[in-house]
């Protein structure tokens, strides 16, 4: 009989912690709102800058199963439409995210916010 394995949950808060290590170990200073209460609806859950690297990355982070809400795909195609590198980013792209802090060029990626997973659009 075959046994199941039961997969680890990574909430959005473990993926943030996850990335926040990448950002101490790669030299990015990164900023989150704590709580959203007074902040515009659909803001990405994190802004990373790294002087070094000349770069600023917006990051939404969801779970495996989470979805983009409407708010959340308007402020990630403004950020888009700006030049801005911009990320939706889910527990299991933790390898590209650790690729994409560790470079010093925004990485390529896929370009449909409906399709989760580590994306820029430049």
């Amino acid at each position: 009989m075959a046994r199941k394995i039961d997969r680890i949950v990574v909430t959005e808060r473990d993926l943030r912690e996850q990335v926040r290590d990448l950002c101490k170990l790669f030299g990015w200073k990164m900023s989150f709102s704590w709580t959203s209460i007074h902040s515009p609806k659909g803001f990405p859950d994190l802004v990373l800058a790294c002087q070094v690297r000349q770069r600023v990355i917006y990051a939404e982070l969801k779970t495996e199963k989470g979805k983009v809400t409407e708010y959340q795909r308007e402020w990630l195609d403004e950020l888009t439409a700006c030049g801005q590198e911009v990320y939706l980013w889910k527990p299991d792209d933790i390898e590209e995210i650790a690729r994409i802090l560790r470079s010093r060029l925004p990485c390529e990626s896929r370009t449909s916010w409906d399709d989760i997973g580590t994306q820029l659009v430049v």
